[in-house]
Formats: C-alpha cells, sequence, structure tokens
C-alpha cells in the first residue's frame, strides 16, 4: 500500500486555520505535501510573525535562496499545521528539544511537550514533507539519487538490499535505491535517532513494498515524480 498526501498546500490554504482544528483520524498519520514553488510567498509573508526567533536565525544563514525557501515554507507550514491541530496561534506553540538517544543531552529531534501529538518534517528541492500522529512517527522524502553515486553509497544498505539492487537493470536501481533510503531514514527519524545509528543495519527492502519492522508500520508515501518518500509510524 502506498499512502498519498492529505492536502496539497496552496498559497491560500492555512492562512487562517481559523477555530476548526485538523483532526487525525484513526491510526493512520496525516501527511502534508508543501509545494515550494507555490507556497513560497504565502511563507515569506507570514514568516516574521510565525517563525520563533531561532528558526528566523536559521533561516537568515542560508546561502543559497532556494535552501532558505525550502527551510522557511517547511517551518512555516509545520507551525500553521501544529497550530491547527493544537487549535494554537503558530507562533503559541512551544517546541522543544527532546534528550539526546546517546547523551541524554536536549537536542534530540524537535518535539511537542507532553508527548500528546508527534510530528516530523522532511524537505528536499522543491518540496517538504509533513507527518502527524498520535504515536512517534518519521517521514523522509528525496529526489531519486542517480546512477552514478549509487556506488558510493552502498554502505547504508543491508547486505540483502545490495543483492536486491545488484540483480536490476540499471534503469531501475536508482528508484529502488532512493525507495530504500526513505524507509531506512524514515524509521531512524521515528526511532529518534537518526543517522547516528548505521542505517545498513536494519533491512526494510528494495520492492514495491517495504519489509516489515517490529513494532513499526513503514509505508511508502505518493509524491511527484522524481522522487520517493515513506513514512514509519510506531505501532502498539
Amino acid at each position: 500500500m502506498t499512502l498519498v498526501t492529505q492536502q496539497l498546500l496552496l498559497p491560500e490554504r492555512l492562512s487562517d486555520p481559523g477555530p476548526a482544528r485538523a483532526v487525525l483520524v484513526g491510526a493512520s498519520p496525516g501527511l502534508w505535501l508543501v509545494d515550494t514553488t507555490a507556497y513560497r510567498a504565502h511563507a515569506d509573508r507570514h514568516a516574521p510573525g510565525t517563525l520563533d526567533a531561532q528558526e528566523l536565525a536559521r533561516a537568515a544563514e542560508f546561502v543559497r535562496a532556494a535552501d532558505r525557501d525550502s527551510y522557511v515554507c517547511a517551518h512555516v507550514a509545520l507551525r500553521r499545521l501544529l497550530g491547527a491541530y493544537l487549535g494554537l496561534a503558530p507562533r503559541e506553540v512551544a517546541v522543544e528539544r527532546a534528550p539526546c538517544a546517546h547523551c541524554d543531552e536536549p537536542h534530540g529531534r524537535p518535539v511537542l511537550p507532553g508527548g500528546a501529538l508527534h510530528f516530523s518534517l522532511s524537505h528536499c528541492t522543491g518540496i517538504s514533507l509533513l507527518a502527524f500522529a498520535t504515536a512517534p512517527v518519521g517521514v523522509d522524502v528525496e529526489e531519486v539519487v542517480p546512477l552514478r553515486t549509487i556506488a558510493e553509497l552502498s554502505d547504508v544498505l543491508h547486505p540483502r538490499e545490495a543483492a536486491e539492487l545488484a540483480v536490476l537493470p540499471a534503469a531501475e536501481r536508482p528508484p529502488a535505491f532512493t525507495r530504500v533510503w526513505t524507509r531506512k531514514e524514515a524509521y531512524l527519524k521515528g526511532l529518534g535517532v537518526g543517522l547516528s545509528e548505521n542505517p545498513a543495519a536494519d533491512y526494510v527492502g528494495s520492492g514495491p513494498v517495504p519489509a516489515g519492522l517490529p513494532g513499526w508500520t513503514l509505508t511508502d508515501v505518493l509524491v511527484p515524480d522524481g522522487h520517493c518518500a515513506a513514512v514509519a509510524l510506531r505501532t502498539p
């Protein structure tokens, strides 16, 4: 099964969430896709009153305009969506850092106090993907990796995944590799450890259906051509 994003964020969306809250239905995560080109003007207009001081400072550090636009669009959308889910003004949403998985210092993944709502954010050139859930969740979106770079990244693959890719025709390897990578990163982000853990340790599979992982549901997400995406949701 491939999950579809609930809604495409256009400039006119989320300009004022009003009193109504976005609602998570059932056990599936809420998925939102941001088109940077369509959302950029809206995000720039709302950034000063939406992002906190640290986010504004981070945005100002980007040298490339495309990187800055991607960051601002993603984080404005994140705060406005969090506000809609929580019934708060976007600037009132308190985002803090979880303890690091390795040293317990507060520089882990961004979280909300109390853990009533979990979220994850990923962005690449042109688009961002956001996930919201009532359980720990991780999401990743990537542009399809060029064939020439796959050999350089072989150390991120589980031996079974490497064997699967080796028998594919050359034209099929880039999307297969990128499927593997987004599944791995979504899972590691859901765990809260990110790339501090060895991505080759777990087998997620390169085929059309992700492999099962104990305690997690791993699902591919439908995104624009030239990209792959996945979401990982912790299950009871």
